[in-house]
């Protein structure tokens, strides 16, 4: 899929666009890539003019949205697949996404990137060959990338979400000239492809899945014995885990998965928001 390459508005950047205009300014800075950088845009009365493109003020925008320009107006960075997709912008810039609602990506304490930072930290990617089994925006691989992985190989089910990471400048693109040759990025289900891969192809793996009650096959018994097996003896895994059903049922989703991965051939420790683990 071809990168947006188009500005990018939430109410609060309209907002202010609009505020200096009725201030009479002809310019206005700020940023139009959600934080990734400042530019700076021609006001008039009518329209704003930015990168040579004349755009028309957008009418009243939602919070908690982010708009993109379709050729025929502003319009929210949404799509319905079997459920409805959604960016959505955080107070770090940095945007999370929705799926019917439900948020995918922690955003209270830190931005999403800087909470797959951590969680990137614990498997020491530098000089590996990483697996990142459920790619979502990218933040995992694009820190991955950026703490000098070898190569980290992405797998995406959704196709509703890579269209989300085109319109988001804060996901890693595969096609960037300075990590292409490092960067691969599969529209497939993993808990399928996983069976092609080779064995001890790689040194680290990043495991995020969606809660289980979405995708439980990625973390049954079996689909754990295939991270197993491609991971290289010594290799570290993350696995991402949150605390599901703990004050509703008092399961101990992280206890499980720990126990699991070590009937796999792992040892682990509960860490962060989930369980690190390596393999015997």
């Amino acid at each position: 899929m071809p990168r947006y390459d188009g500005p990018l508005l939430t109410r609060q950047v309209a907002d202010a666009m609009q505020h200096a205009r009725d201030a009479g300014a002809g310019t206005w800075e700020g940023s139009l890539d959600l934080g990734r950088s400042r530019t700076q845009v021609l006001l008039s009365a009518d329209r704003w003019r930015w990168q040579g493109r004349d755009f028309p003020y957008p009418g009243r925008l939602k919070d908690r949205t982010v708009y993109w320009w379709d050729g025929g107006g502003f319009v929210p960075a949404a799509r319905y697949g079997r459920a409805l997709y959604k960016l959505v912008p955080t107070g770090w810039g940095v945007p999370t996404f929705e799926i019917d609602g439900i948020k995918m990506l922690p955003t209270s304490k830190s931005s999403p990137l800087e909470d797959a930072r951590a969680k990137v930290a614990l498997v020491e990617p530098r000089g590996r060959r990483v697996l990142d089994t459920c790619g979502g925006l990218g933040y995992f691989a694009a820190c991955a990338l950026d703490a000098g992985a070898a190569h980290v190989h992405s797998f995406e089910k959704s196709v509703e979400v890579l269209w989300l990471r085109t319109l988001n400048p804060w996901s890693p693109d595969p096609g960037a000239p300075q990590v292409a040759a490092r960067f691969t990025l599969e529209h497939d289900d993993v808990a399928q492809a996983i069976a092609r891969l080779p064995d001890a192809a790689y040194g680290a793996i990043l495991h995020d899945p969606p809660r289980f009650g979405i995708a439980g096959e990625l973390y049954s018994q079996g689909f754990y014995g295939q991270l197993a097996r491609v991971l290289a003896h010594g290799g570290r895994l993350f696995h991402y885990t949150g605390t599901p059903n703990r004050l509703t049922s008092r399961r101990d989703v992280p206890r499980e998965v720990a126990r699991r991965l070590e009937r796999a051939g792992f040892e682990t420790r509960l860490a962060l928001d989930g369980v690190f683990a390596r393999r015997r």
